[in-house]
Formats: C-alpha cells, structure tokens, sequence
C-alpha cells in the first residue's frame, strides 16, 4: 500500500494547487480512503452511472463463473440456516462470511456510481461459502445432492463451450490453423473428463477447472486480442512507435478522452483549438471524423495520414457482438500530420 500512498501524495499533497472536481489543497491519503469512496456511494462530484440496484446481482452472475449457481446455492441454504435457527448463537457455525457479503452486497448497491470491479471484495468471501458447502455437502455423502450440483456444472460448461464457439466462429472468426490444434486438443481433455468415471465431489470440482481453463483461455487469447483492434487509442499507439513519431508532438481539438492513447504513449495528448492550430508547423492531429471535418472548414490540409477503427470495447453492445451489424456501430480514429 506503501507505493499507492507515496503516488497520491505526490499528485495531491504536493500540489495543493489543483482543482479536482471542484475542490483544491486536497490530502492524498485522505481521498482515496475516504472521499473518493463516499463520493461513489452519494453520487457527487464523479457522477451517476446506474440507478440499477441488481446491477451486482446480474455482474456476479458472470464474474463468479463457472461457480455461480452453487455460489447462489450455498448463499442461500447458510442464509436459510440462519434464519430457521432464529438468529441463535451456534458455536459450530461460521456466520462472518454470509455477513460479509450480504453487507457489502446491500452497500455497493445503493452506490450511485457503480462498476463490475467493486464485486473484487465479496468474491473471496463467495469462493470461502462455496468450498464449505461444497465439502459439508461431500462429507454429509448426500450422492442425490452431489449429482444436482454436477448438473448444474454440466450445465454451466454447455453454456460456456456455446460462448467458446460462437466467438471463434462467429464474434471474431478464427483463421489461425495452430489455434484449432490447442483448442481441439483443450476439447478432448474435457471429453475425457467428461466420460471418466468419477465420484461426484471430484468431478463437481474437475469440471468446474475446465469450465474455467476453456473460458478463460477463448477469452484471452483469442477474444480480448480481437476486441482491441477496435480500441482507437492502442492500435495507434503502435502505428505512432512504429512510425517514430515523437508522441510530445501530437494535440487533439476536442475534450473527447484519449485514454488508451495516453497511456500506450506514456503521455497525455495536448488539448488545443483549431485557432492555436494556425500558428504550429510540423505537428500531428488525434482526431475523429468530426474533428477532421471542422479542420477541413478552418482550411487545414494534411500530406499524411494513419486511421484505425474505434468502439468503447467497455461496452459492448449486440450490434457490435454481431459481425452484420458491427459497421453500423464502429468509428474512425485518424492521426494527421499538418506541416
């Protein structure tokens, strides 16, 4: 935590100066364990993004994939034992953890500024319940239990393998020859399991890993790959390196976010106006189609030019998912040089 504090004391502490959100002569420590997390729940300052209050039910449903239906299961036969028990004191009962979850579960959602990562904290704590009820259920030798929940785990891969086909064969077409050999090699694996005989504890667990190992394997080397190509500001970033293009040299005219520039470049884009504009030679452009064609009016004229296709891969939307429609929905990120 040491690193953290030491960065929010430098860009705050150190610079009492600067107005963020509104507000100057800030304390870094006391911002991020204190205002920043109040000014998420009442919504001030950095805003409102969902009225949702299952916004975190319906996340968790996917986060704590493949586990969340005996996630669900186990959260709800310890909160049951609870009440039925009327609340009693019980020596042999672990009580912290359903209470842990079921608090933050009730805070986080009635936060005014909401995202998927504020689950992080209750995950643990689901993952805890799980492999308890998990292992009671195991130890209590209740095989008409243990062979529900395997069904809902063969349930969760079908569901996964769907997805897994769908975005190699449909969402991002694969035509990489040597990934078919490790996907089909990944497929047999999971047969195999699949077929063995097994007893129903080992094979709950052995089909979740697997469940997991393909969906994140999919995801990760063949999905997220595909989906920034259509993140304007990376994709440029590389077209900027490999170009030597000297990133303290590029300005944008508008107060669109350049995020994933910014950071691929290690510098933030120069903010200015066209009229700042006339007085530059030599310089490069970030712009959208908007900004390109406001140029084109104020008389500028260009002798170089880099496009890339831009989306918000944060979110992701049908029309995009669907390879038909995706060029109703994906823009244009250009980089122009005005001499």
């Amino acid at each position: 935590i040491i690193p953290m504090l030491y960065a929010y004391y430098h860009q705050f502490d150190l610079h009492p100066e600067t107005i963020i959100r509104g507000k100057g002569n800030r304390s870094g420590a006391f911002f991020i364990f204190w205002e920043q997390s109040f000014e998420r729940l009442s919504g001030e300052g950095i805003g409102k993004n969902s009225p949702d209050y299952f916004f975190f039910f319906h996340t968790f449903l996917w986060v704590f994939l493949p586990w969340t239906i005996v996630g669900l299961i186990a959260y709800w036969k310890k909160a049951r034992a609870l009440v039925m028990s009327k609340f009693k004191y019980n020596p042999k009962s672990e009580i912290l953890t359903l209470g842990g979850i079921t608090f933050i579960f009730i805070i986080i959602s009635f936060a005014q500024f909401k995202l998927p990562h504020y689950l992080n904290i209750v995950i643990p704590l689901f993952a805890v319940l799980t492999a308890a009820f998990l292992y009671d259920a195991y130890e209590e030798g209740k095989q008409r239990k243990m062979k529900i929940l395997l069904g809902f785990q063969y349930f969760i891969l079908s569901i996964i393998f769907i997805a897994s086909v769908m975005i190699c064969f449909f969402v991002f077409k694969n035509d990489n020859f040597y990934s078919y050999l490790w996907k089909g090699a990944l497929l047999i694996l999971i047969g195999y399991y699949c077929l063995k005989s097994e007893d129903y504890f080992f094979k709950i667990i052995t089909i979740g890993a697997l469940s997991s190992v393909l969906l994140n394997a999919v995801l990760n080397t063949h999905f997220y790959p595909s989906l920034l190509e259509y993140q304007g500001g990376s994709e440029m970033a590389k077209t900027i390196q490999k170009n030597n293009i000297a990133t303290d040299n590029i300005y944008k005219i508008s107060l669109n976010y350049s995020w994933a520039l910014d950071f691929y470049n290690q510098e933030p884009v120069k903010i200015t106006t066209v009229n700042a504009l006339e007085g530059k030679k030599n310089i490069w452009v970030y712009a959208n189609d908007k900004d390109l064609k406001e140029l084109k009016q104020s008389g500028f004229d260009w002798n170089k030019q880099f496009t890339e296709k831009q989306f918000r891969i944060t979110r992701l939307q049908s029309r995009f998912l669907n390879p038909n429609t995706r060029k109703q929905v994906v823009n244009k990120m250009h980089l122009v040089h005005i001499d």
